[in-house]
Formats: C-alpha cells, sequence, structure tokens
C-alpha cells in the first residue's frame, strides 16, 4: 500500500504497488504518520511509546494511591484497593482482579455451570467468547454453548425463552461489539434477565465496555450491574488502563473465582501498574465517558453528511444513532485501499481521520472501521469532521 498522491490532481492510482496491512513497511509508515498528526479523531489510531505510557502512570498515579506504601504481592496492596473500588462501582459485594477479561470470563462461567449443574452457556454467537476466545469454553473449561439468536443484534426475551435446551448461564455483552456496538433498550434488558430466571438461569454481563453504558440507559452503574450476577469489566477498554480486567458477583463466588484463577495461572507476584493504571483510568476517564457519547453523535452524523457531500456511492453507520462512543463505518472499498488513504491523509495532513479498516465479511468490496470518540475528538466541530471526511474521500482513488 505505497501509491502516492498529487495533491494538486486527486489521488493516483497505483494498484501495482499496494501492499497490505502487515507489511513491515506500511506499518512503519503508519506508525509514523499517526505518531506525527497534529489531530486525532478516534482513539487507537496512534499508540503511546513506552516512555509516554510510563510517564503519563508517574504524573498521575499518586493522586489515586499513596506511592510510599510496599508494593502489592499476589493481589494486596494497590491491587485489593483497586477491587474495593470495582466493587463499589458496581455494587457488588466483591470483585477479582484477573490479568486478562478471557481469563475473568472463563472463570465466571465455570464457576456458575459447577454452581447450577448445567455447562450450557447461552450467549450471541459473535460474543466474545465465541468470536475472540479460541473455544476456550468449550477446550478449557468443558462448557458448551447455544444461541437464542444468530441475527446481528442483541437477543430478545422472547427468544431466550424459546430456547429449546435448558442453560445454566445467560451471558449478554454489553454493548454487543462485533455487529456494531449495540445495546437494547433498558426495558429491553430487563426483560431479557427477566426470561433467563424464567429459566431457572443466572446472568452474567460481558461488561467490558460496560462504562461507557450509562448514558444509554440513564441508569448508573450499580443498578445496571444490579440486573445480573456477575459482571467482568475490562480496565484497558473505555477508561484507558494498560490491562487487565475484574469479576464483580457475590463474595462466595469471587473466592472460587480467585482459586480458579490461581490454577488459570493468573496469580501473578506484581501487579502494580496494571492496577495503578486501572485507578487512574477510573479516577480520570470514567466521569468523562458521558461526553465522549455525547460527542460521538455529533460526530456520527458529520461523517454521514460528509460521505454525502463527498458523493460516496454507498455507506453506513452502525449504529445509526451511538449508543455508546463506539461506532462501525462501513464504505464500498476494499479495506486495503481504505487503510492506505487514512494513511495518506496523516502523512499529507497531519490529521488522523480513521485506523485501520478491516473486510467486511462475505461481501467483496464492502469494508468496516471501528470509531472511538474521546479527549482527542472532542475538539472537533462538525465542519471539521466534514472536511476531513472530504480529503479522505479524495484519497480512496
Amino acid at each position: 500500500m505505497t501509491d502516492r498522491v498529487d495533491d494538486a490532481s486527486g489521488p493516483v492510482a497505483a494498484e501495482d504497488s499496494l501492499g497490505v496491512p502487515g507489511d513491515e513497511e506500511w506499518w512503519r509508515r503508519r506508525i509514523a504518520a499517526w505518531r506525527a498528526s497534529e489531530r486525532v479523531l478516534t482513539r487507537g489510531a496512534v499508540r503511546p511509546s513506552v516512555g509516554e505510557e510510563l510517564a503519563a502512570l508517574a504524573a498521575h498515579a499518586g493522586e489515586v494511591y499513596d506511592l510510599d506504601l510496599t508494593v502489592d504481592t499476589y493481589g494486596d496492596g494497590v491491587v485489593a484497593e483497586l477491587e474495593r473500588r470495582v466493587a463499589g462501582l458496581l455494587g457488588k459485594e466483591a470483585a477479582a482482579f484477573f490479568p486478562s477479561g478471557t481469563m475473568a470470563q472463563q472463570v465466571a462461567l465455570r464457576c456458575w455451570a459447577g454452581r447450577t449443574g448445567n455447562p450450557v452457556v447461552a450467549l450471541h454467537p459473535m460474543a466474545h467468547p465465541e468470536v475472540w476466545e479460541g473455544e476456550a469454553l468449550s477446550v478449557v473449561s468443558g462448557l458448551r454453548v447455544a444461541h437464542p439468536t444468530t441475527e446481528a443484534r442483541q437477543p430478545t426475551a422472547e427468544e431466550v425463552r424459546g430456547m429449546a435446551e435448558p442453560f445454566g448461564t445467560l451471558m449478554v455483552e454489553l454493548p454487543l461489539r462485533d455487529p456494531g456496538f449495540l445495546l437494547p433498550s433498558w426495558e429491553e434488558l430487563t426483560e431479557l434477565v427477566g426470561a433467563a430466571r424464567e429459566r431457572e438461569a443466572v446472568v452474567h454481563f460481558d461488561g467490558a465496555r460496560l462504562w461507557e453504558c450509562t448514558t444509554h440507559f440513564a441508569r448508573p452503574l450499580a443498578e445496571i450491574a444490579d440486573l445480573a450476577d456477575s459482571v467482568y469489566v475490562s480496565f484497558y477498554k473505555s477508561v484507558g488502563g494498560h490491562s487487565g480486567a475484574a469479576l464483580a458477583g457475590p463474595a462466595e463466588l469471587v473466592e472460587e473465582a480467585r482459586v480458579w484463577r490461581h490454577r488459570y495461572g493468573g496469580q501473578l507476584f506484581r501487579q502494580f501498574p496494571q492496577a495503578l493504571a486501572a485507578l487512574v483510568g477510573l479516577e480520570r476517564e470514567l466521569p468523562k465517558l458521558p461526553s465522549y457519547v455525547a460527542h460521538a453523535k455529533v460526530v456520527a452524523e458529520a461523517l454521514r453528511e460528509g460521505f454525502a457531500e463527498a458523493g460516496v456511492p454507498w455507506f453506513r453507520l452502525v449504529p445509526e444513532v451511538p449508543a455508546t462512543h463506539q461506532f462501525h463505518v462501513w464504505l464500498p472499498y476494499e479495506a486495503e485501499r481504505l487503510s492506505e488513504a487514512a494513511v495518506r491523509q496523516a502523512e499529507e495532513t497531519r490529521t488522523t481521520l480513521f485506523a485501520r479498516f478491516f473486510p467486511g465479511g462475505p461481501v467483496p468490496g464492502v469494508s468496516l472501521t471501528e470509531v472511538t470518540v474521546a479527549e482527542e475528538a472532542l475538539a472537533w466541530s462538525p465542519a471539521e469532521v466534514r472536511a476531513a471526511v472530504g480529503e479522505f474521500v479524495r484519497r480512496i482513488g
């Protein structure tokens, strides 16, 4: 992907010179161009350096924890403080820190299977365990899955009631990322949970991005989490931590989860950088998420207007009105060409509008990218978004 642009005449097609994202030279270009950008719309397009991450953590860690205290050992100290903070935010009896969300979720579902006596987990086929966890539910934990629906949307209460076989746990991903960060209404969510209770099942929320759902549901975190028996949350998604996750729920369940965490290799000797970064994120980023969600709606509408003004033959934003601060943009071009256009725009204008694009499934020539509206995007006006869209489209070729 190394075709160039003539600023006076528009894009110059050079299909025989197109590489692919993953080519070392292309990735070097991407990193250099996006790090040099003066304006960035979507979070995650520009990766910070190790030094920048260390400096940011050092600058703010003292605001959330007494740095004169000794470092943690196997989950005490600052890790335990983080667990207490999360349990309080979610209104749960206890919480346990995990090095990864995949581990936290596997352990939660395994514990519930043992307690309910039913190894079947009802979940969406596009939920995280089905798409991104290497079939760990079955391969590692010996569980089985059942799908209330195969539609690219949240399942309904009626579908849960009508499932053909009993299940022990209903897992609901909030928001459902892969189809476009989709959320049900509050009424739909409460009915969905009620349908699971009617089936004598427990409810687990995959809340990796639950932090950003309060605006849509118009309710605090604790009230949302109260619908579920257990909740998993991520610290690097939405709140900007380094890594790690937490599982929150009844004290007895969390204690059992700690045992399985050790068995899964998650009882780490020291975790203070991750715990401190998570506390900083909860202190500094969590209060800002409602403003990000509100501005995501402004950005989405400006993108829609910009594509229409630029004469793009077809485009789609999913969802049409963002429910969180993240959404998908679909365009009728090959992913490699769109990714190249994004890099060239950054190189030539020092403006990063989009990150990488990906093929949009089985239909050739249709691609998508994820947009995450955060601090970097708040300064963008609708007019600036529309102008940047025009510059981007001009480079597609």
